[in-house]
């Protein structure tokens, strides 16, 4: 099972969303702005991919965050501890399979190949 993690009202996550379901991809959605994230789910995530590819540095929440919060995230555990608290800032959508990481964003070409064979899905 396919699990989709992000945020509702997303429109980069309803993109997400209708591909996953024009594909008939069966996921789950977990919306961590309402749920929350734990720490060992970012962790694993990071254990995947660089912690900086978690951070959503283009988006509103990082925009509006003082730029002393923002000079702070300079390592894995402070990254942690500021989408612990911001949830918002984590890159999405994000999908997970088996608790591995298959994509990272929305991108129908990735989202193509990603699922082209269900077998050997990876994250690019």
């Amino acid at each position: 099972m396919v699990l989709l993690y992000g945020i509702k009202n997303c429109d980069t996550m309803k993109k997400a969303q209708a591909w996953l379901k024009e594909h008939q991809i069966e996921f789950n959605f977990y919306d961590y702005k309402t749920k929350g994230i734990s720490t060992q789910v970012l962790q694993r995530w990071c254990e995947q991919l660089e912690w900086k590819e978690l951070v959503n540095m283009r988006g509103t929440t990082w925009r509006k965050l003082p730029d002393t919060t923002k000079a702070a995230v300079v390592d894995q555990a402070s990254a942690i501890a500021l989408l612990m608290v911001h949830t918002s800032a984590i890159k999405r959508p994000i999908i997970e399979r088996e608790g591995r990481l298959i994509a990272l964003g929305f991108s129908e070409p990735l989202y193509q190949k990603t699922f082209a064979d269900n077998d050997s899905m990876q994250v690019d």
